[in-house]
């Protein structure tokens, strides 16, 4: 449904910006948004302990659980009723495509190290602790011939952003 929107709305686009604009519109972050606004959390079945350890509000979860309506509406209704939900639950975010968008901490330093002629940067887990239901993770962010910058927080994910962030902020380099 995405897809089909951005070749619509941007006919004339590259690849590469319409991969762009795919990932704004389909990443979990995106989903658990439109899960939240069509009040998915309240809806969900969830366990007692699912519920203690605050799945209902989780990112993950409700990203998740908004792919799956996606999937029953689609099953269930056909395309077009997938695509109507498609129209309503992500008008906002498809209206604001044309909005600059924040680029994140990793693409940013990603971006910089290509620059400087350096590979990607590597994203190492040097700790991970706590249990399984609220877990901590320390990362590194390394680059070859400069110090690593680390990063700690509840998912790798997050961990890596906050590593490249203060990479970023080390070496001085702007957005």
């Amino acid at each position: 449904m995405a897809a089909e929107h951005l070749l619509a709305a941007y006919p004339a686009a590259r690849e590469g910006d319409l991969a762009r604009r795919l990932n704004r519109l389909v990443n979990s972050g995106a989903c658990a948004e439109v899960a939240r606004a069509i009040g998915l959390p309240e809806a969900l079945r969830l366990d007692a302990s699912a519920t203690k350890v605050g799945a209902r509000d989780s990112e993950r979860v409700l990203g998740d659980a908004c792919e799956a309506l996606m999937a029953a509406l689609y099953l269930d209704g056909g395309p077009e009723a997938a695509r109507a939900f498609f129209r309503t639950g992500w008008r906002d975010l498809a209206d604001s495509l044309d909005q600059e968008p924040d680029r994140d901490p990793k693409t940013r330093l990603q971006e910089w190290a290509m620059g400087l002629g350096l590979p990607p940067p590597d994203y190492v887990v040097v700790r991970a602790e706590g249990p399984p239901h609220d877990p901590r993770f320390t990362i590194e962010a390394r680059l070859p011939g400069l110090a690593p910058a680390t990063g700690a927080g509840r998912s790798k994910r997050e961990a890596e952003k906050v590593a490249a962030a203060l990479f970023l902020q080390r070496e001085k380099i702007q957005p």
